[in-house]
C-alpha cells in the first residue's frame, strides 16, 4: 500500500480540460470493422476539422488498426494543413504495433480488416514510454495532449492466478508513473484511463488521481448500473472530465451486425435477448419519429458528470449528423415510454432532457 501510495501523490493536481459535446473516435480509420478507402478516410478527417470549433479534438489508440488510426490520422492533419494548435488528440496507450506474422492479427480476430501489421499489450514503465514514443512517430509529428492508459481490464484479465494478478496491477501502476513523468515533464497536458469494464477505471481511480476517464460499453441507453451512475457522479465532483464512448455498442442498437466486438446471431438466448431489446426499442423509436441513432447520443451524453461523447463513423456524412444529435431535445413521453416497456431503468428518466 506504500507503494500505490506514492503514485497517488505523484497524481496529485488536476487540469481543467475543456471540450466540446461530440469527439471524434478513428477506430474506423483503423479498419474497424471494413476496411474504408482512403479517400473516405481523408473525407471524414476533413469533415471533423471542418465542423468544428478549434481545437477539433480526436480520440485514438495504438490498439485501433494496430496503429493504422493513428498513421492515418496524422497523414489526413498534415493533408489538410491542420496546425497543432489547432487540433487536440487523446491517445490511448498500452498496444505496440508490431510485425505481422500470421494470415490474421493476433488481436480482436476477425475485428479489423486487412492489416499490415499486429499489436502487443504492453503495459508497464517502459513499455508505456514506447507506445507514446511509437505513436507520435505514427502521428506524422502531432503530439497528443490527452494520454491514458488502455485496456487495463484485458491486461489484468490474462492472469493466470492471484499472485500475478497483484503483479499486473503493479504493473499498471508503473505506466501511470510513466504517464505522471509525461506530465511533469510538460509533453502532455492530462493524463486517463480507458476501459470497458468500469470498474476497472473505479479501482485505478482510486490509487491514481486521473485527470480524465473514457468509459466504454458501459454507460449506454441498454446497460446502466446505478453504480455506475453514482460512480460518474463521484467522479465529477472530483473535478475528473467523463467522457461515455461506444454507446452504440459496436453499432448493434442502431442495426449492426457486432456487439460489444463480436458478431452476434439469433440462437443462443442471450443473443436473442439483444435482438428482442433492439426489436422493441425501434417501435418506440419508430411511434416517436426519433432516430434511435440520437436516442442513444442523448442518452448517454446526459448522464449526470459525462461532459463529452466520443462518436466514431465511417462515412463523412454522419459528422455533421452525429454533431447535429448532440443539440436534439427528445420528448419525456419518448424516455417514459421505453421506461414502461422495460428498456431504460427507472432511475434515470430524470437525468435525461425534456
Amino acid at each position: 500500500m506504500e507503494n500505490m501510495q506514492t503514485k497517488v501523490e505523484r497524481g496529485k493536481g488536476l487540469i481543467n480540460i475543456e471540450m466540446p459535446p461530440v469527439i471524434f473516435g478513428t477506430s474506423s480509420l483503423g479498419n474497424l470493422f471494413e476496411a474504408l478507402t482512403a479517400e473516405t478516410k481523408l473525407g471524414i478527417v476533413k469533415e471533423c476539422v471542418h465542423l468544428s470549433k478549434e481545437p477539433v479534438v480526436f480520440d485514438s489508440a495504438g490498439k485501433y488498426g494496430a496503429g493504422m488510426a493513428l498513421e492515418v490520422l496524422g497523414q489526413c492533419l498534415k493533408q489538410l494543413n491542420v496546425g497543432q494548435e489547432d487540433v487536440m488528440i487523446s491517445n490511448k496507450l498500452g498496444w505496440l504495433r508490431t510485425e505481422l506474422k500470421t494470415a490474421e492479427p493476433t488481436f480482436e480476430p476477425g475485428v479489423w480488416k486487412d492489416l499490415e501489421n499486429d499489436a502487443v499489450q504492453k503495459i508497464s514503465y517502459d513499455g508505456i514510454m514506447e507506445c507514446f514514443e511509437q505513436g507520435n512517430e505514427l502521428l506524422n509529428g502531432y503530439i497528443p495532449q490527452l494520454l491514458s492508459v488502455h485496456d487495463p481490464d484485458e491486461y489484468l484479465a490474462t492472469a493466470t492466478d492471484e499472485q500475478e494478478a497483484q503483479q499486473f496491477y503493479e504493473n499498471i501502476l508503473d505506466a501511470y508513473e510513466a504517464l505522471f513523468d509525461l506530465k511533469q515533464q510538460g509533453k502532455v497536458k492530462g493524463i486517463g484511463v480507458g476501459a470497458r469494464d468500469w470498474r476497472m477505471i473505479q479501482r485505478i481511480s482510486g490509487d491514481v488521481a486521473l485527470d480524465w476517464v473514457m468509459i466504454a460499453n458501459s454507460m449506454t441507453i441498454k446497460t446502466h448500473l446505478r453504480e455506475l451512475f453514482n460512480f460518474i457522479r463521484e467522479l465529477h465532483q472530483k473535478g475528473v472530465y467523463v467522457i461515455n464512448s461506444a454507446v452504440f455498442h459496436s453499432g448493434f442498437l442502431v442495426g449492426g451486425d457486432y456487439y460489444d466486438y463480436r458478431q452476434v446471431k439469433r440462437g443462443p438466448p442471450a443473443n436473442d435477448a439483444l435482438f428482442e431489446w433492439r426489436k422493441t426499442f425501434f417501435e418506440v423509436c419508430r411511434d416517436f419519429a426519433v432516430k434511435p441513432t440520437a436516442a442513444c447520443v442523448q442518452f448517454a451524453l446526459h448522464v449526470p458528470g459525462v461532459k463529452s461523447i466520443a462518436l466514431n463513423t465511417s462515412d463523412e456524412i454522419r459528422v455533421k449528423e452525429n454533431l447535429e444529435m448532440a443539440e436534439l431535445e427528445l420528448p419525456v413521453e419518448f424516455w417514459e415510454t421505453l421506461h414502461t416497456k422495460g428498456l431504460i431503468h427507472e432511475n434515470v428518466i430524470h437525468t435525461l432532457p425534456v
